[in-house]
């Protein structure tokens, strides 16, 4: 790509972030000081290398995710930020009355203020949390097929009690599933919540394969049950949640109900979870929670706190100023 066609494609970008309608040639020929059949020829060009699309009958165009990657890899320049927003963010950071985990969940609504996008903390308490002892007891006793259900109870070393409702496959015995978790109290003691699965499979599994039948079902069970604690046990903390509602994009009513269903999705929630120390950009398809969202996010570890950081905003969002936003953050966090 051309340095001519770059600074077209950046014009592209930020113009349509800015006003949500398809740039045509004619607007920018004046910028750029060359014909209108140059410039038509540069956003062909664009437009095969699929760098920007034409949108339903209208002569302009607007960027594609592969332009708004491009964009935010090659051209972008992160925003400096106001005084003002240095000073706001800054008094919360230096507030020694704050814990940790409150002085990141404000901060993170100040950034959903000034940008009007939704942020989210995922926190990873669950990795501070040991076990203490876990219990199986049955439910619901069926004559025919025996026990389908039983609660799955743990308890962790800070006196948090979780409670699972699981149901269970027809050939696995209860009685095998009580002696199970008789050997991981005993063995697992102390183990922190995230780590337990780790040490299902390598020190369980095999401790256990030569007195229960079902063996690997028993342990899939049990791994399963903890992993859904981990996550249960994880903080999402939303600040600005209905800011993405305000988009054009979502005039529409399917959408917006959409939109809303999967906010209130903790499965896909925890998702956007990552352990990346970088601030990673994830437009479209790439966020695997909506294919017209842009998710900027990025891995957080202050003392015995970690977790995720994310913004989520409409696929034309103002990367420059989320980046420098989120970048000073992480800077601060990481003193």
């Amino acid at each position: 790509m051309g340095e001519r066609q770059e600074e077209i494609l950046r014009d592209i970008v930020e113009n349509y972030i800015k006003d949500f309608k398809p740039v045509s040639s004619k607007s920018l020929v004046d910028k750029f000081g060359v014909s209108s059949a140059t410039i038509r020829n540069d956003m062909a060009e664009l437009e095969d290398l699929g760098f920007i699309e034409k949108e339903h009958t209208s002569s302009g165009r607007i960027p594609s995710e592969k332009g708004y990657k491009y964009y935010v890899d090659k051209l972008m320049k992160p925003k400096e930020m106001t005084g003002e927003e240095v000073l706001k963010l800054q008094t919360i950071l230096n507030n020694n009355s704050l814990v940790v985990s409150d002085a990141i969940s404000k901060c993170m609504e100040i950034i959903s203020d000034i940008t009007h996008y939704t942020s989210v903390v995922i926190g990873d308490s669950s990795k501070n949390a040991t076990l203490k002892q876990i219990s199986i007891i049955p439910l619901d006793v069926n004559p025919i097929d025996g026990v389908r259900k039983v609660v799955a109870v743990l308890v962790t070393n800070q006196g948090d009690v979780e409670n699972k409702q699981i149901n269970i496959e027809d050939n696995i015995d209860l009685k095998e599933l009580i002696q199970t978790s008789e050997i991981i109290n005993k063995a697992l003691i102390g183990t922190p919540i995230d780590k337990v699965n780790e040490r299902l499979e390598l020190d369980i599994k095999p401790m256990i394969k030569e007195v229960i039948n079902r063996y690997e079902e028993v342990c899939n069970f049990f791994s399963s049950a903890f992993r859904d604690f981990a996550v249960d046990n994880a903080d999402v903390v939303f600040k600005g949640k209905t800011n993405l509602l305000d988009y054009k994009e979502y005039d529409d009513a399917d959408k917006l109900k959409e939109m809303i269903s999967k906010l209130e999705n903790n499965d896909l929630v925890q998702q956007i979870r990552t352990d990346d120390e970088n601030i990673n950009v994830y437009i479209g398809d790439e966020t695997e929670f909506d294919k017209d969202v842009t998710i900027i996010k990025t891995h957080y570890h202050v003392g015995d706190e970690e977790g995720t950081l994310a913004i989520i905003g409409p696929k034309r969002m103002e990367y420059d100023k989320v980046v420098s936003l989120l970048n000073f953050l992480k800077q601060y966090l990481d003193k």
